[in-house]
């Protein structure tokens, strides 16, 4: 039997960036996002079948190379195991925006996979087991269970029970907030964060020091967020990104995913909030920028004066996994 699901990418206002258990994807440190609307999407439908000998990926209307069948195929053994099947499974899935761009694909791409394979091996997985699973395919991912405001909890335990995320704050609660993405390019990243992450934790001597001031800043984002205060977590949100992206420039080699363009967008929106707070930059392994904020036209005005940016996308916060019945095959 198949089925389809769909999942919104999240984008991190408090960055997960580094694992203490590569295989299970566990996070050295806790992180908070919030789901994006269903611009930032992908739908997957899963289904299978006694008949194939090896299971078959198409993303994008494209058949995958064998590197990603590889993942695909041993997060699909997780699924298997549990549902005691052997059958392999077909899988087709598309992105609503490019793959690879720093726009957080493989969160909304294994969350939706783990909802529709889930499913259609018969299982049938709370939210909480569902975060766990999705985490197993990418950390991220765990956060696009839920809608609003999630956090990935990095937990305690050597098997990974504990770290699952949890839903901080409905989206309901936030209509009034938007991510204003700046597409500086849509090019994928010649480092994958997978990679990226493993040599910053290795090599950089900052990310000791990111690590100690991490809990500070998840605090102050998790109380505006109770608070339904955006304008308090302004500060946070832009802090964490720097540190983020100052721990992988202190990598050897140096990572370097933000261009000139990504710091003319940074320097502006400082330069927007020296006479009132009302955005906060952030930017993921990538050269693009979400640019959250309540004054959307504010933000977009500002971003059309810089000239390298390529497309700009209003996003709201969106909602959670959900099902569908139109399949993609």
């Amino acid at each position: 039997m198949k089925f389809t699901a769909v999942a919104n990418s999240n984008i991190a206002v408090i960055k997960y960036w580094g694992k203490r258990d590569e295989k299970l994807n566990l996070p050295q440190n806790s992180s908070i996002s919030f789901t994006m609307d269903g611009q930032l999407s992908t739908t997957t439908t899963v289904e299978f079948d006694k008949k194939l000998t090896r299971d078959e990926l198409v993303l994008d209307d494209k058949a995958t190379g064998e590197k990603e069948l590889v993942r695909v195929s041993q997060f699909l053994d997780l699924i298997r195991n549990r549902a005691q099947i052997q059958s392999k499974a077909k899988v087709i899935s598309k992105n609503s925006f490019p793959k690879g761009a720093g726009l957080a694909s493989s969160a909304s791409g294994f969350a939706a996979l783990a909802a529709a394979a889930s499913r259609a091996a018969g299982l049938q997985l709370s939210e909480k087991e569902l975060s766990i699973l999705a985490r197993q395919g990418s950390g991220s991912a765990s956060r696009s269970v839920f809608g609003g405001a999630v956090e990935w909890q990095k937990g305690n335990e050597k098997n990974g029970s504990d770290s699952f995320a949890i839903q901080l704050s409905s989206e309901k609660n936030w209509k009034h907030l938007r991510n204003i993405i700046a597409i500086v390019s849509s090019e994928e990243k010649k480092i994958s964060s997978r990679a990226g992450m493993a040599e910053t934790v290795k090599t950089s001597k900052l990310y000791k020091k990111r690590l100690e001031e991490v809990g500070r800043r998840i605090e102050t984002i998790r109380n505006a967020i109770r608070n339904n205060d955006f304008e308090s977590m302004i500060d946070a949100i832009m802090q964490d990104s720097d540190s983020m992206h100052a721990c992988m420039a202190d990598t050897i080699p140096p990572i370097i995913y933000m261009n000139e363009t990504s710091h003319k967008i940074a320097k502006a929106v400082s330069e927007l909030n020296s006479s009132e707070k009302i955005a906060a930059y952030t930017f993921d392994a990538g050269p693009n920028a979400h640019v959250y904020t309540t004054k959307p036209q504010e933000v977009k005005s500002m971003l059309k004066e810089i000239d390298g940016i390529q497309e700009i996308i209003e996003c709201k916060i969106g909602e959670g996994i959900r099902y569908s019945e139109k399949h993609l095959f």
